[in-house]
């Protein structure tokens, strides 16, 4: 290890265009100093000479349970950058609404300044503010239809920085019952190795409106409490040691599918900007030959996963990454909710976590529904082609299998129990008091009942994970057709068990979602694949269950879901009229 850090120094000092961030590759892009390089809590080599580290000191000045107080005044700019609307505006519509027009979000200009609970603080940020500072708008997607809306507020440059930070998130986590799933998660990744983490602090805001005819007559009006967290830009990758000229992407709807449609080099001439970013948003450089080299060989059944899985992926950062998703409960990362960072002048790929909102949920733990579904521990995640290429492998699971065993040392109840009672402390005042406590979800009493389940969350997980190593993976059902002969004919995915054993599936037709009245059904097909007679004109539901020799069983990947937003695992709704069938989609 020695001999390596004295030859990456080296290379260093010898060329002056350098693979790493320390060595101010591209610094001339950007107008602030670069940071020094530290120890860092998570240090993986790529095997091709490269270390990836997440600085361990980047994160010591953050006091976890502290509320820094920021002060916004609001006013209307100008047509040139976008800012010359009121706060209402601003509030008023989410981002469904630009979409549909087509247009971008409408912004104010801002004063963005640091104090305390008394007002300004003499040496925090924005202190001698007059002036403008930042743009402000409101930040999301489905959290942008909130009541209570996120922000993000872009310090201008050459007016300085917040904690070496110039885009500044504050997320309200309006849905989070407890509002501090997303800060504890990264909190709990700075100190465990293979994780890479970010900056994270609670805010409480105020607003000064100064826009439009619905002013607050210059006063500071309370916003409640948030949770900053640092975005991720080249900032970030500076901040945290990381390559500026990498790629990075941020995933939409990415399964690791090879995507030719929309997945092309930026000099392609069929290639599309939006498209492209509807998989994967580009954050990083506009060189895509890595992501599509990786994508090329993933999908190609003839390289082994053995020769891929190395070649493109560090195991330290994949296995954790994974493991901590599954102990977390974090379902909603199977395509999206994550980055993925390669060093430029490597082939390997890191996992960034992002937007953990979807971790700790204690409702889908008691959802009966949820818990007869795939969402558990590896069934999770089958539906990626990389997960379930490495999965199907038995050296890799017992390898995830002790990363899973050594990532909750780290979110032990002895661990994890300090913590959420300090959270609570610092939440609780806020979230019982106006502003915030008009959008509570529960009551203070329901509040401590969620802090109680949440102590033995990541046992439960660890035993719905063993329980997903029984169970065979889930599948996706086909679309019914007519034949020839005018039956029909259901089809589906064959199921793969861990263990090989052989796997049975049982099929349900109704005219009921709840199967209370069933047309057809069978429990011994061995054969993905049954006809049936023709049915009359109308709305019609089919399920299949998959079954192992060991009596365990799996639903399929697809659902139903009802009018009370309740999922039906399994299921496909369909229609047969004159047309032919199709789909309820």
């Amino acid at each position: 290890m020695k001999l390596k850090k004295a030859l990456l120094i080296f290379i260093c000092f010898i060329f002056p265009v350098s693979i790493f961030s320390g060595c101010d590759y591209i610094k001339s892009i950007f107008d602030e100093s670069e940071t020094s390089a530290v120890e860092s809590s998570t240090e993986s080599s790529t095997g091709d000479g490269i270390t990836v580290e997440d600085k361990a000191l980047w994160y010591n000045p953050d006091d976890d349970y502290s509320v820094v107080t920021m002060y916004l005044t609001v006013k209307e700019g100008n047509s040139g950058d976008g800012t010359n609307h009121t706060w209402q505006e601003v509030n008023s519509y989410s981002v469904f609404y630009y979409q549909d027009l087509g247009i971008e979000r409408y912004a104010v200009e801002g004063i963005l300044q640091v104090g305390d609970e008394n007002g300004l603080v003499e040496g925090q940020f924005g202190y001698d503010a007059i002036a403008p500072n930042s743009i402000v708008n409101v930040r999301g997607n489905t959290t942008s239809t909130a009541a209570q809306k996120s922000y993000k507020i872009e310090i201008d440059n050459g007016k300085g920085m917040w904690r070496e930070q110039r885009t500044i998130i504050l997320n309200k986590h309006i849905y989070d019952t407890v509002r501090f799933r997303n800060k504890l998660s990264y909190d709990l990744m700075k100190n465990i190795p293979g994780m890479i983490s970010a900056r994270t602090q609670f805010v409480h805001l105020y607003v000064k409106d100064l826009t439009g005819s619905n002013t607050t007559n210059g006063e500071f009006i309370d916003y409640g409490l948030y949770t900053q967290v640092e975005q991720f830009n080249n900032r970030y990758l500076r901040n945290h040691g990381f390559d500026t000229g990498a790629s990075l992407y941020k995933a939409e709807m990415f399964e690791f599918f090879r995507y030719e449609d929309k997945i092309k080099m930026a000099d392609d001439p069929e290639y599309d900007l939006k498209g492209f970013e509807e998989v994967l948003e580009i954050k990083g450089n506009n060189d895509h030959t890595k992501l599509i080299n990786i994508l090329e060989d993933l999908n190609d059944y003839y390289v082994p996963i053995e020769e891929t899985f190395p070649k493109y992926f560090d195991e330290e950062n994949y296995f954790t990454w994974l493991a901590f998703q599954i102990l977390t409960g974090n379902v909603d990362t199977t395509s999206r909710n994550y980055f993925l960072y390669s060093p430029l002048n490597s082939e390997k790929w890191y996992f960034i976590s992002w937007d953990n909102d979807g971790a700790w949920n204690t409702r889908r733990i008691n959802d009966t529904n949820s818990i007869e579904g795939y969402e558990i521990g590896i069934s999770n995640y089958w539906g990626c082609i990389l997960h379930q290429r490495v999965l199907k492998v038995e050296s890799y699971r017992q390898k995830l299998d002790e990363k899973i065993k050594e990532v909750m040392t780290y979110l032990s109840r002895d661990k994890l129990s300090p913590l959420l009672q300090r959270y609570s402390e610092v939440v609780m005042p806020y979230l019982y008091s106006t502003p915030d406590i008009a959008y509570a979800r529960q009551t203070q009493n329901e509040y401590y009942d969620i802090l109680n389940e949440l102590h033995n969350f990541v046992d439960i997980n660890y035993q719905l994970y063993l329980n997903s190593l029984e169970k065979p993976m889930p599948f996706y059902l086909g679309t019914p057709i007519i034949t020839d002969d005018n039956k029909l004919r259901f089809n589906w995915d064959v199921a793969f068990d861990l263990d090989n054993e052989r796997i049975t599936y049982k099929i349900q037709v109704s005219d009921s979602y709840l199967f209370d009245n069933i047309i057809y059904e069978t429990d011994d097909a061995l054969l993905p694949e049954i006809e049936y007679n023709m049915l009359p004109y109308g709305q019609y539901f089919y399920r299949v269950i998959a079954t192992n020799e060991s009596g365990y069983s799996q639903a399929a990947f697809d659902y139903y879901e009802d009018r009370n937003s309740i999922r039906h695992y399994g299921v496909i709704s369909f229609f047969i009229d004159s047309e032919g069938i199709y789909l309820d989609s």
